[in-house]
C-alpha cells in the first residue's frame, strides 16, 4: 500500500473510523428482561460507525460501533474462515456483513488485517467513549479514502432489500 490507511490521534474527540481498544460492552444473556437479569460486561476492540458530523455536533448521545477482530481471533470463533482462500471473497467485498481493514502496524501483511463484523453493533455513550479515548492516549483513526470505503461497505450491508419476487427472466 502506498498510502497509509491509518493515522494516529491523541485527542478525546471521537470520529467515524476511530479504532478503540478494550471498550466495555454489555453481554446480554438469555434471561435478559427478567427481574433477576444482570448484564455483565466484557471488553472488545471496536471501530466507530456513527457519522463524524453527528459526533462533532454532539447530535448523538449514543455512538454505534462494530467489533474489529484479528483474523486469528475471528477464525477461532468461526472455523470456516480458517480454510484456505476463505478471506479472498471478504477482501473483495463479497461476504455480507464482513469488511477487511489493513493492519494498523503491518499493512503489507494481509494476515495482520482486521475483520469488522457489521452483523454485531454496539451502542455506547459518547461521554464514555470520549473519556476512554482520552485514557487510551495514542490510538488509530482511518484515513480518507479508506474511511469512505469502510462507511460505504457498512451502508451496503444495511441497505440490502430482499424482494418476495422479482421481474421474470428475459428469454
Amino acid at each position: 500500500m502506498s498510502e497509509s490507511s491509518w493515522t494516529t490521534v491523541h485527542t478525546a474527540d471521537i470520529r467515524q473510523g476511530d479504532y478503540l481498544l478494550n471498550c466495555y460492552v454489555p453481554m446480554f444473556g438469555p434471561d435478559f428482561g427478567s427481574e433477576k437479569s444482570r448484564v455483565p460486561v466484557a471488553t472488545a476492540n471496536l471501530i466507530v460507525i456513527t457519522q463524524s458530523c453527528d459526533l462533532e455536533a454532539a447530535k448523538v448521545r449514543m455512538v454505534a460501533l462494530c467489533p474489529a477482530h484479528s483474523l486469528a481471533k475471528f477464525e477461532e470463533a468461526n472455523p470456516e474462515y480458517g480454510k484456505k482462500r476463505a478471506w479472498e471473497p471478504v477482501r473483495k467485498g463479497r461476504v455480507e456483513g464482513l469488511h477487511l481493514l489493513p493492519s494498523t502496524t503491518n499493512p503489507a501483511d494481509n494476515r495482520s488485517s482486521l475483520v469488522v463484523d457489521f452483523r454485531e453493533i454496539y451502542s455506547l455513550p459518547l461521554a464514555y467513549l470520549r473519556q476512554h479515548a482520552d485514557e487510551l492516549g495514542t490510538r488509530w483513526r482511518l484515513n480518507s479514502p479508506f474511511l469512505e470505503h469502510f462507511s460505504q461497505a457498512f451502508a451496503r450491508f444495511f441497505m440490502r432489500v430482499g424482494l418476495p419476487s422479482s421481474i421474470p427472466k428475459f428469454e
